[in-house]
């Protein structure tokens, strides 16, 4: 997953607003005790930032590609 893929997800899951708010502020025991974008700048993987994300705030399973994503790893063909 692009960083690119990763915020168009974000936006597309939680809105334009919310979704910042989720990426500047929701603290991710998954990732260290990191936010989302401190994350993503110690470099963590996207797609890693991304499945925390969605773990820490039950976006259903199907969902959990990305919008634009149908199968695990299509993104990174």
């Amino acid at each position: 997953m692009k960083l690119s893929e990763f915020k168009f997800a974000v936006e597309q899951e939680f809105g334009a607003g919310y979704g910042g708010v989720v990426v500047d502020d929701l603290v991710l025991d998954r990732l260290g005790g990191r936010t989302a974008r401190a994350a993503l700048a110690a470099g963590v993987p996207a797609r890693e930032v991304w499945q925390a994300l969605c773990e820490a705030t039950d976006v259903p399973l199907d969902r959990r590609h990305g919008p634009a994503v149908r199968e695990p790893g299509a993104a990174s063909r």
